[in-house]
């Protein structure tokens, strides 16, 4: 497999309120990321997903750490060059009306990064903005309407048509069904994977929802406090976790099965204050396995039974 875009290390610490803590949102991350296929970023809200696509985009500058993109270092190139790779990596965002400007009708906005890139003449740019409507599944005459007109749905489609506008090689959904309703995700879920197939495009999928993962990834990595705490082969981690954690977003998936649903694992309490993280893991103040090295010693990340997992069980 050959690897698409890389993470080493990669930090980003920002001060508390009061200035007298440091808040790590996201914690020394090792990923990677295969051509052509897809990694899921999971966890509770507040764990670090967003900042970790963020970092990947080059969007922020990280405290430490390095991205590489085909090899190269994203942190490392000046303007003009990371402008040209972010050509390569696009974003589509959670809230489809949110990310899409009012003023600007739905030719406007699917155009604007090919005109920011200086990408064909006025006439080749209609002929793509019109391809790509049809590409994403929305009627030719949308080109005239404003967001306000459409649906949800529809308004993601528009999102997702500006984001393939460049032909990138990476796109970052940062929950991109999650504003949805239920019976529209399946529908968005399977436009993506026809795109992907089609354009031979990599995603980072970040999402709480793990069946929503489940159904897109080939790998997961699950995050806790701004660590990953378990990652590996999404059907391994989701079929036999190991983190206690992962246990317990695992078992919160909704199932038919009446046994199955015996078997959720209830998380004493909530996630720490960021600000106020405890020492040695950060998962041990609600893990039922909790040790004395647990409350000392912050787990490293190590192979076990064919994945990475950071807990001192293993």
């Amino acid at each position: 497999m050959s690897t698409l875009i890389e993470t080493r290390n990669l930090s980003k610490y920002y001060a508390s309120r009061d200035g007298k803590t440091v808040v790590r949102a996201v914690n020394g991350v090792n990923l990677d990321l295969g051509k052509g296929h897809t990694l899921g970023v999971v966890g509770e809200s507040g764990c670090g997903k967003s900042t970790l696509a963020r970092l990947m985009l080059g969007l922020i500058e990280p405290t430490s750490g390095e991205v590489l993109f085909n090899g190269e270092d994203l942190l490392k190139l000046d303007r003009a060059a990371l402008r040209q790779r972010r050509r390569e990596i696009q974003i589509v965002f959670q809230d489809p009306y949110a990310s899409l400007d009012p003023r600007m009708n739905v030719s406007a906005i699917i155009s604007e990064p090919l005109e920011i890139h200086g990408v064909g003449t006025r006439a080749e740019r209609k002929v793509k903005m019109l391809d790509l409507l049809d590409l994403v599944g929305l009627d030719r005459n949308s080109a005239a309407k404003y967001p306000h007109e459409f649906s949800g749905g529809q308004r993601q489609r528009i999102g997702i048509a500006r984001a393939i506008a460049l032909e990138p090689k990476l796109i970052v959904l940062d929950e991109p069904v999650s504003a949805l309703d239920v019976s529209i995700q399946s529908q968005i879920l399977n436009l993506l994977l026809d795109l992907k197939k089609r354009l031979n495009l990599s995603y980072i999928f970040i999402s709480h929802d793990l069946s929503v993962v489940e159904h897109v990834s080939d790998a997961v990595a699950v995050m806790y406090l701004g660590g990953i705490v378990e990652y590996g082969e999404a059907l391994r981690v989701l079929n036999s976790p190991l983190h206690p954690y992962t246990q317990a977003l695992v078992s919160a998936i909704p199932k038919m099965d009446a046994e199955k649903k015996k078997q959720r694992i209830a998380l004493p309490g909530d996630p720490p204050n960021p600000e106020d993280v405890p020492l040695g893991c950060p998962f041990h103040p609600r893990c039922q396995h909790a040790m004395a090295v647990c409350r000392e010693a912050y787990p490293a990340l190590h192979l076990a039974e064919g994945r990475k997992v950071a807990c001192h069980l293993y």
